[in-house]
């Protein structure tokens, strides 16, 4: 019976694992178009420190779910699936093969496991809890939700602020802790037979050179002139998920005479690497993943190879 679903390729790995040429081979052998699974890719003007592939390669094959956003505006797991859902069946209808190749795990799961049924985000809430914890600090509010939600709590940091927000906002909201309702999920069905590959380093040492060569990279393409015309262009803030992403967050603390240039590509590196230490966290949680070694000389060839066979099975 799944064999009947369109098939859809899911295409996983942590940072600088090769995904992005893995995706742009399979599309164009496979007669497919790739659909990011990246939290970052979504914000436009931020394309050093994301990686984005240029113009020309975003349109063959074509991408998308990219530069959706400004950096001063929000992006969720759920309007992710929206968002994912709709672009496939487009890309069904026309005969082709979605390809979500991407490093958000979370969307991954989202995606196909479907949305926890927590309430939607009430502003009104959510600026009264801002004002208390620029009174009181976070730390106090943590304290507050170790008591409302010891089992949320205990995972977080109490510099933790959007979490332990958010966390404070579904106890205000239902009454009940978020720990209690994360796994009550949406019933929307994911209507597709996948193949879901994962590119992991068999040498995680290497993962972490790749990991420095590229951050280093970002920095001569001009990762901190970037991060300047996006301040200029922008109304940003620290706290905004768009600057708190890998990269943009240290640059940005740079940029605020908080360190030099040495300590930038120390931090950056750094903050990649745990970046990458999440991911694969993730990955080796999930189950029934095809894996591929993203250090192999032939990672491409291998995994268009051993793709295109299950398509024919």
């Amino acid at each position: 019976m799944a064999k009947l679903l369109p098939p859809a390729i899911l295409l996983m790995g942590p940072t600088a694992s090769g995904k992005t040429g893995v995706a742009i081979e399979l599309a164009q052998r496979l007669n497919g178009e790739i659909v990011s699974v990246d939290s970052a890719l979504v914000y436009r003007d931020m394309n050093i420190g994301t990686a984005k592939p240029d113009t020309a390669t975003l349109c063959s094959p074509p991408h998308h779910l990219i530069d959706l956003i400004d950096p001063t505006q929000s992006y969720s797991a759920a309007q992710f699936r929206q968002d994912a859902l709709n672009v496939m069946s487009t890309i069904t209808a026309r005969g082709k093969i979605p390809i979500l190749a991407g490093g958000t795990m979370l969307y991954f799961k989202a995606l196909v496991e479907g949305i926890s049924m927590l309430p939607h985000a009430d502003p009104e809430l959510r600026l009264k809890i801002k004002e208390r914890a620029a009174k009181q600090g976070w730390h106090k509010l943590h304290a507050e939700l170790t008591t409302l939600d010891p089992t949320t709590a205990a995972r977080l940091k109490p510099t933790d602020a959007q979490r332990i927000q958010r966390a404070l906002e579904v106890c205000y909201l239902t009454g009940a802790p978020m720990s209690q309702q994360i796994g009550e999920r949406s019933a929307e069905d994911f209507t597709y037979h996948t193949l879901p590959i994962a590119l992991l380093p068999s040498d995680r040492s290497e993962l972490h050179r790749r990991i420095d060569v590229r951050f280093a990279a970002m920095l001569e393409r001009g990762l901190i002139d970037e991060v300047q015309q996006l301040r200029k262009k922008y109304e940003l803030a620290p706290t905004l998920t768009a600057m708190r992403a890998v990269g943009y967050r240290q640059v940005w603390d740079y940029l605020d005479g908080n360190f030099d240039r040495k300590e930038l590509a120390a931090r950056g590196t750094a903050a990649t690497r745990q970046l990458a230490k999440r991911q694969l966290t993730w990955l080796r949680a999930m189950a029934t993943l095809v894996v591929f070694d993203c250090l192999e000389n032939r990672l491409t060839p291998s995994v268009v190879d051993y793709a295109s066979h299950w398509l024919r099975v």
